[in-house]
């Protein structure tokens, strides 16, 4: 099965809880008139793509109409997708992509990060890379056991210490071990926190700090939030709080097939001006692919043929 084919796949509970609502939306509007755009804006806001992502959203496609000197409501729907896929922080640089990058992985417990370490480190390794992996969390047993599980697989060498250890440690001893091997892509798993917690978020800070300093020139560092699209609106104020505190370089969007909240990579990616580098739409290695708004945006609301 193709990417797309999954994702829309995977977005099919996000897709049926807005098309349930644009349809008739669509349906019942007499014309784009003011009534219409409101509820328009309204529906994306329902759709969890927040507020400001929303309007924006609204007030390009009646620009767009405008301009174009449009009346028919059919005609909005592709504009909508295109419109979506336009609001996204673009990528820039991909740091996964990089001659040598160091990346850091940061997020909530339960978001998915140790397993999107793993299928990243398989797929630097498919792609001709020297992997290495850095077990920072050292609080969850369950943490390091996973990564040993998927260092095997990918034949991928994983630095650790024991339970209890301090984070910071491990990140430099990882960064001395990749110097030593000539690592081409460093991963480096973080223990889950809630935002909540100022102690444990200044504690995070001073891993990203170490990690920053003692990383060689040529190896620059990538801090990347993994969250769960499951979270809805929490996931907004979880990645503002992370952002504030670590300064983020983007976001890897997990869990994409398991929520009719997938609206919600729209509103954190314009909110907070960050890029989505990668989503996950299932188990498999093959379900973590490199993020691309339009295809995004069109799983989200429906292909061309309006399936």
């Amino acid at each position: 099965m193709a990417f797309f084919d999954r994702l829309k796949e995977g977005l099919s509970k996000s897709r049926e809880r807005l098309n349930e609502s644009l349809n008739v939306l669509f349906d019942v509007s007499p014309g784009l008139t003011a009534d219409f755009w409101d509820d328009l804006e309204e529906t994306l806001i329902l759709a969890d793509m927040g507020g400001p992502s929303s309007l924006k959203i609204v007030s390009e496609l009646q620009n767009e109409t405008n301009k174009k000197g449009l009346s028919g409501i059919s005609q909005v729907k592709e504009m909508l997708a295109e419109q979506i896929a336009a609001i996204f922080t673009p990528v820039e640089l991909d740091p996964f992509d990089q001659a040598r990058a160091c990346i850091l992985f940061v997020g909530i417990n339960g978001a998915g990060k140790t397993t999107t370490v793993g299928k990243l480190a398989k797929e630097g390794v498919d792609s001709g890379k020297k992997v290495l992996i850095g077990s920072a969390d050292t609080f969850r047993a369950a943490a390091i056991e996973q990564l040993d599980v998927w260092g095997e697989r990918a034949g991928v060498e994983i630095v650790k210490r024991e339970r209890g250890a301090d984070p910071a440690s491990v990140c430099y001893d990882t960064l001395d071990r990749a110097q030593e091997l000539g690592s081409e892509l460093v991963l480096i798993d973080t223990a889950g926190r809630l935002h909540t917690s100022s102690d444990l978020m200044r504690e995070l800070a001073k891993v990203v700090n170490v990690t920053r300093k003692h990383a060689p020139d040529d190896m620059p560092v990538y801090v990347v939030l993994v969250m769960d699209a499951t979270t809805g609106q929490n996931g907004l104020a979880q990645a503002k709080e992370f952002n504030e505190a670590l300064e983020l370089d983007g976001l890897i969007v997990t869990k994409l097939d398991g929520t009719a909240k997938g609206g919600i990579a729209v509103a954190v990616s314009h909110e907070i001006e960050l890029p989505i580098y990668r989503m996950g739409v299932g188990e498999s290695i093959e379900d973590l692919k490199p993020f691309k708004p339009i295809e995004y945006a069109w799983a989200l609301i429906g292909d061309k043929k309006g399936h």
